[in-house]
């Protein structure tokens, strides 16, 4: 953890959490902005596969959430990162997915983590290129879904990141 880092607490997400975390995705311009609904669902039944920063205050500030894959029980899917423009720069993406990557495989003995990315997000690129450059695992890209698969009009290709296999040393 960085200097600038040691204000924040990482921890699980809880049901209160879900309006930050909708905040968090919305003014990140960036991610599909999912309904509130749906991230106080998230921060209900994926709380132990997913983590939020918080300030000094207790007020989240960025998030991580992700599922255990029912047909890979040994993935983790990293569904969003997003950081509050305040606290960006910082390596705080960085430390929340290698905090929640480091609890996973040693609390569920997972050995892979998923993401998509679409081409040009180079910030989750960097991120996740550079997660498994310190975790010394391998990243295989591939494209998970075309832009034809999506019904809402157009929308870039989602590309699959995996990345493994982890040890439970983290590096």
């Amino acid at each position: 953890m960085t200097a600038a880092q040691a204000d924040l607490h990482i921890d699980s997400p809880t049901v209160a959490d879900g309006a930050a975390l909708w905040r968090i995705a919305r003014d990140s311009k960036v991610l599909d902005l999912n309904s509130s609904y749906s991230y106080l669902l998230w921060c209900r039944d994926f709380a132990a596969t997913s983590a939020v920063a918080r300030d000094e205050d207790g007020q989240a500030v960025g998030f991580v959430t992700g599922y255990v894959r029912p047909d890979r029980p040994d993935t983790l899917l990293v569904w969003q990162v997003a950081v509050d423009a305040a606290h960006r720069g910082r390596g705080l993406a960085a430390a929340l997915l290698d905090g929640l990557v480091a609890r996973a495989v040693a609390e569920r003995g997972l050995s892979a983590v998923e993401t998509t990315i679409t081409p040009g997000n180079t910030a989750s690129e960097r991120l996740f290129t550079s997660f498994a450059e310190r975790h010394g695992a391998r990243l295989e890209r591939t494209e998970l879904f075309g832009t034809a698969l999506f019904p809402d009009g157009p929308h870039d290709p989602e590309v699959l990141y995996r990345i493994g296999p982890l040890s439970a040393s983290g590096r």
